[in-house]
């Protein structure tokens, strides 16, 4: 786990950990406090549940892992007119700003909310379920984490990167480095990750 400046490109705190909590991410935010280290802001790719957690700090959901999140459910190329409407509609998120995103969408509701939540009822079971269940799951996603796609936007005095970028990149790169050392022992691996992350923006 890698906590790093988004303005000077410094890798300021790293973890080796087995998997990715909330809690470590909010104890991250305690460590570099302590250190005397100002956060004036989070940007973060949207665990559930880690937006609460930063306390009175505020917190950007890099909107391109919002936009795979759609495409996950949508596909690239999907074939209902609501879903392409609303796959148009992400694709013009990271170019545009808050009342703009958020009127499109509530345009795009009002236009296919009946479409939206019709049911189907299961012949066997006489139980109903959405008809429309990747479609809807596409739109809630949105709808839960609109509050927080334009923290950046809300906030122009900080600065606010409005993706993840920084850090997505320079994991590409670290990865790279690694696969040029094929063969490199965990120890030597981890000691090969620290001087990567500990040189970085030098």
């Amino acid at each position: 786990m890698l906590f790093r400046d988004a303005r000077t490109r410094r890798n300021l705190y790293w973890i080796y950990v087995k998997h990715e909590t909330n809690q470590l991410y909010a104890d991250g935010i305690v460590h570099l406090k302590g250190l005397g280290i100002t956060v004036l802001a989070v940007v973060c790719d949207g665990r559930r549940g880690l937006f609460g957690l930063c306390g009175d700090v505020p917190v950007q959901m890099c909107q391109f892992h919002q936009i795979a999140i759609i495409t996950r459910y949508l596909t690239r190329r999907p074939k209902l007119p609501a879903a392409q409407e609303l796959r148009d509609l992400i694709k013009i998120l990271t170019r545009t700003d808050k009342e703009s995103f958020t009127g499109g969408l509530e345009q795009w509701y009002a236009k296919w909310a009946v479409f939206l939540n019709e049911r189907t009822i299961n012949q066997n079971t006489g139980k109903s379920h959405y008809t429309h269940k990747r479609l809807r799951s596409a739109y809630l996603s949105l709808k839960r984490n609109l509050y927080w796609l334009f923290t950046w936007y809300d906030h122009p005095e900080v600065n606010i990167p409005n993706t993840t970028n920084s850090i997505d990149g320079h994991f590409a790169h670290l990865k790279t480095s690694l696969r040029n050392h094929n063969g490199l022992s965990t120890t030597r691996k981890r000691k090969f990750i620290n001087e990567f992350l500990r040189h970085a923006g030098l």
